[in-house]
């Protein structure tokens, strides 16, 4: 695809693979070439390395900047987090090249149903089975479907895809969308927010976490899966039961909480199983 160079950006702080396979976002996929696709919404980009620089090729270079949170400034992050503990230090070098995406809000809370209980590569298929189904077409493939494409679906369609027990969840949470304006979500703290996402269907506490996470950029969650629970039991054990790991970690990191989540996450899935001498 003949697409023009958007934009380029030091990679220190970027790693493509870091950023995009760290379970924050699930439309990406890998070119024989080496380089990364990524979908969002109706938007499409193309990522690979030239020397010390991640080069983003797109035709909407405005859109992509801030899908990256190229404003951001993460060396500053990595410093404050690192300044944390030993352990954060290096949880922080190991993660630094991974950004926060600021992802459609609608695709995060559809795609964070889809992933309760499930795998990377069955969550890639129901979403890429979904946009075939009701996305609307676009020079790239499928775009994400819309709220009404969605609710106007049958529950069986959902079943057709691969949904299953989820299928009923995305039904009416689609249809309860249609009378609830997303952008009340701004006016929401942190709290209330969540409260609200847990009142639709499909959607339990670490996955509203995540869609307040990558969906509503709000810093100071900690979304909690198997692996953070390794985490919390290797390094931080307090004696926690599993519904107040969340609450630990976010009252001990605070505004920083979502990004030492995925630093913690990675390190621990990535690199807990190799030779590097983990501190605690």
């Amino acid at each position: 695809m003949n697409l023009p160079i958007a934009f380029k950006y030091p990679k220190e702080y970027f790693n493509i693979q870091d950023t995009l396979e760290c379970g924050q976002i699930f439309r990406y996929k890998v070119l024989p070439s080496g380089a990364y696709a990524v979908f969002s919404q109706d938007k499409y980009a193309e990522l690979y390395y030239d020397g010390d620089d991640v080069v983003v090729k797109t035709d909407d270079g405005k859109y992509f900047w801030h899908f990256f949170d190229l404003d951001e400034d993460y060396a500053a992050k990595v410093k404050r987090i690192s300044a944390i503990s030993p352990l954060m230090k290096q949880a922080a070098e190991f993660g630094k090249g991974v950004r926060i995406l600021n992802q459609d809000l609608t695709e995060m809370i559809f795609s964070f149903i889809i992933s309760a209980n499930n795998n990377i590569k069955r969550i890639q298929l129901i979403i890429e089975r979904l946009c075939n189904a009701l996305g609307e077409d676009t020079p790239y493939g499928k775009a994400f479907p819309s709220i009404n494409a969605m609710a106007n679906a049958s529950v069986e369609l959902f079943t057709l895809i691969g949904a299953g027990y989820r299928d009923r969840y995305l039904y009416e949470t689609a249809n309860a969308l249609l009378y609830f304006d997303l952008s009340a979500f701004d006016l929401m703290d942190s709290g209330q927010a969540r409260k609200q996402l847990l009142a639709f269907k499909g959607i339990g506490p670490k996955v509203a976490d995540c869609i307040m996470l990558f969906g509503l950029k709000r810093g100071d969650v900690f979304p909690v899966d198997t692996w953070i629970k390794k985490v919390y039991h290797n390094y931080f054990e307090q004696g926690h039961k599993d519904a107040d790991i969340s609450r630990f970690f976010c009252d001990l990191f605070g505004s920083d909480a979502g990004l030492c989540q995925q630093y913690l996450f990675y390190f621990e899935r990535k690199y807990r199983q190799s030779e590097v001498n983990i501190v605690k």
